[in-house]
């Protein structure tokens, strides 16, 4: 297995490299291949403005609301299509061609959208838009994997997810400048990037990256098999109901906490200022924490990373209020710093390298299915129960504590497979 090192449990590794080195120093030691892909990611993330604006283009094109908000669903159905497909198209090919598919299919479909009048038409440009766009999400985490060594792994997460996060943060703001000139500009602009993103992984990125990891070579003469052998893996299940608890409570903050903070009667610049305060501090903090956090054991990190945002979302059950407002936006964005970048890594830590792609696809699946669900599951139980939403948020970030704390193994615990239990002795 992936994990014959220490990652998350110590801080030495079979070769007796170090497992707690700082953010400068893992930079300099990761593979050349790996900080391109990291960019890549930060480009193409930067640029992701179709569900942004989705609703708003449509409507200027003379779509109702209805229709704009169907398409916006759909829209999220097709990323979560897209990261299942995208971990199965990255274990039979592999990451670099699912992710030149993604970036090249992406952009051609983008500027189709420009030029498609009929409804129907546009939705099915959306969905296989968000689709083919997500393919590359399990196939970077799958490179990664590969190209870095597994005592770096974590670390090298907290950085992937700082670009997605970066990205993420400046992404509205380029793209309302870009509105102000010309909506087209929105879909030239994304397209352009998924074409950078697509020549880097084609000069950069390796067919095959050299495994980082011993057991790889037992695996090469295994038999390929499908999502069903992630599935029998009943650990990483409770991995997966985990994620999908966790982001069902995280998504709140864009769904019940605006509602709540409004009846409460206070300004919506609370709003926005706890949804800036947790953008700021994840940014600025995760990597640097990630220092001390990737020698912690799993176990630990996952019930603190878990249980953390069932604190931080109880503090608003108390009173909805300016102290609680903050401090509670403190507690569960600790948690998401502390608990993001391993949760992460861990598909790469357990998976057999043949499944490495369909375990982060599965993981992604249920972090799209949570965050989908979730808003409509809050709207409706702020509407029906009003404050007692937050008490059975903090539930179910306990309940997915749980979960965690079952599933997420030692890598000293991973599951033997069929190469490995056919080289041991009979008896």
């Amino acid at each position: 297995m992936s994990g014959e090192a220490t990652t998350g449990e110590g801080t030495s590794t079979e070769d007796g490299t170090t497992g707690s080195l700082g953010v400068l120093a893992t930079w300099r030691q990761t593979p050349r291949e790996a900080r391109a892909l990291l960019a890549g990611v930060f480009v193409g993330r930067l640029a992701g403005f179709l569900q942004i604006f989705l609703v708003l283009f449509l409507t200027h094109k003379g779509f109702s609301p209805g229709q704009a908000g169907i398409a916006l669903g759909m829209y999220g159905a097709g990323a979560v299509l897209g990261t299942f497909a995208g971990g199965w198209l990255s274990d039979r090919l592999s990451a670099r061609t699912a992710t030149l598919i993604s970036m090249l299919g992406s952009a051609a479909l983008l500027v189709s959208i420009l030029y498609l009048n009929v409804y129907v038409f546009v939705l099915l440009a959306v969905v296989l838009v968000s689709t083919v766009g997500q393919l590359y999400r399990p196939a970077a985490q799958s490179m990664l994997t590969e190209l870095v060594p597994p005592s770096q792994l974590v670390m090298v997460t907290a950085m992937y997810r700082l670009c997605l996060n970066l990205g993420t943060t400046a992404a509205p703001l380029l793209g309302v400048a870009l509105v102000s000139i010309n909506y087209n500009w929105l879909f030239w602009a994304e397209a352009l990037a998924a074409l950078t993103y697509g020549v880097i992984a084609l000069k950069y990125l390796p067919r095959r990256a050299k495994p980082m990891h011993a057991h790889a070579k037992q695996e090469v003469s295994e038999p390929r098999s499908g999502y069903g052998a992630v599935l029998s893996d009943w650990r990483y299940v409770f991995y997966l109901l985990a994620v999908l608890f966790i982001m069902v409570v995280y998504s709140q903050y864009t769904a019940a906490l605006p509602l709540a903070i409004v009846d409460a009667g206070l300004s919506l610049w609370w709003y926005g200022a706890v949804v800036t305060l947790n953008a700021a501090v994840v940014v600025t903090c995760e990597v640097a924490a990630t220092r001390y956090v990737q020698t912690w054991p799993l176990r630990l990190t996952a019930i603190i990373g878990f249980g953390l945002i069932a604190i931080g979302y109880g503090m608003y059950a108390i009173a909805i209020i300016p102290f609680f407002l903050v401090l509670g936006t403190l507690i569960w964005t600790a948690s998401e710093i502390i608990g993001g970048p391993t949760t992460f890594a861990y598909p790469g830590i357990v998976a057999p390298a043949r499944l490495r792609g369909r375990y982060f696809g599965a993981m992604q699946s249920a972090l799209g299915i949570g965050s989908t669900i979730g808003p409509i599951i809050g709207v409706a139980l702020w509407h029906s129960v009003g404050q007692l939403v937050w008490i059975w948020a903090a539930g179910v970030g306990v309940l997915s504590a749980i979960c965690a704390r079952i599933g997420m193994r030692r890598p000293s615990e991973a599951v033997p497979q069929p190469a490995e239990l056919a080289a041991e002795p009979a008896g």
